[in-house]
């Protein structure tokens, strides 16, 4: 189902993947987003498959995890509406790297590399501040990462 509804460009606007963007830029992009909707425990993207798209989450809880070498799972994290996932593929063109399962009913937007691929193609000052959108996020998530792993070594010296 294509996204349509009025109040649409507000949320998007207010989470950082979509910051920044002119209105003729935000209604290029929303009309390349596809709705999803998943139900409470349903996987929407499963570690080591090809992923060829990204979401942001517009309602509902999600569950970030990855399997260990001895095939247990570690939580890596939990999404919530205004969060964004899956541009790790669209970047370094490589499989999914983590699953993602619904935790509640959630409804997603989805953007494929190919519509990815059309934004910059129609409009390449919105796909710039796109990919410095999602690079600032992905710093964060690295910022974090590398905070978690400080205070793991640090606990452990004790």
């Amino acid at each position: 189902m294509t996204v349509t509804a009025p109040d649409l460009k507000a949320f998007l606007l207010a989470t950082p993947f979509f910051g920044g963007l002119s209105e003729a830029s935000l209604d290029l992009l929303i009309s390349m987003l596809v709705e999803r909707r998943f139900d409470a425990g349903a996987t929407v993207v499963a570690e080591g498959e090809p992923g060829r798209s990204m979401f942001i989450v517009k309602s509902g809880r999600l569950a970030v995890s990855k399997r260990t070498h001895a095939d247990s799972v570690i939580p890596i994290s939990r999404l919530e509406p205004g969060d964004f996932f899956g541009e790790m593929t669209l970047i370094e063109m490589q499989n999914r790297s983590a699953t993602v399962v619904a935790e509640a009913p959630t409804v997603l937007y989805e953007l494929t590399a190919q519509k990815l691929y059309a934004c910059y193609k129609a409009d390449i000052h919105a796909y710039v501040i796109v990919l410095q959108n999602i690079n600032r996020e992905l710093c964060r998530r690295l910022r974090r990462s590398d905070d978690r792993f400080a205070a793991l070594q640090k606990n452990g010296d004790h």
